[in-house]
């Protein structure tokens, strides 16, 4: 007898989702962020457009989804737990060198630049695109130094007046604001110089 059993509806539609994703991402990449269209992202998917408009308000709400499941997509492939902690090796100066040398290489990654610069971008003119971008990407990677600056005061090696939230700013900042206008190459002497200038100053040391 013939099996008769109903496609599965949800499996085509991960697999929908996902080549929505790809195109989306790979548009972006080829033609830019203002080029990349609905109707393109459709055609690249080979999907209807009105597949998109039903789970996606605009292309920039398909690109956030995009972005996300990307880096989605690293985490599993490395383990599961790739952005879950930043390493804790009793030498926060090492621990942040290392992250930030990570994050150097991302930004310069043409495959997360290009989808990263159009978000950062669209996020400054939509004001609820910039709010979910913040929410759902930026803030929980930020918390990821508030838990290891909170845990390197309990060590006492940060002052315990300290307000981690604030700090962090002392290394990512910088790097974002490199990255945004490209007014220097971002390298990873680069990442480590912000890492010693915030957590040694910039104040002469004394003698001895």
């Amino acid at each position: 007898m013939a099996d008769t059993k109903a496609p599965d509806s949800t499996r085509r539609s991960e697999r929908s989702r996902r080549a929505i994703y790809a195109a989306a991402l790979a548009l972006v990449g080829e033609v830019g962020y203002a080029k990349t269209t609905i109707e393109g992202i459709a055609a690249r998917a080979g999907v209807g457009k009105q597949t998109i408009y039903r789970w996606w308000p605009s292309k920039a709400a398909v690109l956030l989804d995009a972005f996300l499941d990307l880096g989605r997509q690293a985490n599993e492939a490395l383990g599961g737990d790739a952005d879950s902690e930043i390493p804790d090796t009793g030498d926060l100066e090492a621990d942040l060198k290392f992250v930030l040398r990570a994050t150097v290489d991302e930004m310069n990654d043409p495959v997360y630049e290009a989808p990263s610069r159009a978000l950062a971008a669209e996020g400054v003119i939509n004001p609820e695109l910039g709010a979910q971008f913040v929410e759902l990407l930026l803030e929980p990677q930020l918390q990821l130094y508030v838990k290891r600056l909170r845990a390197a005061q309990e060590a006492g090696d940060v002052r315990a007046d300290i307000d981690p939230r604030i700090a962090l700013e002392l290394f990512v900042g910088p790097l974002a604001h490199r990255w945004l206008l490209r007014t220097l190459p971002l390298t990873h002497e680069y990442a480590d110089r912000l890492v010693e200038y915030a957590l040694h100053g910039l104040a002469p040391r004394p003698a001895g």
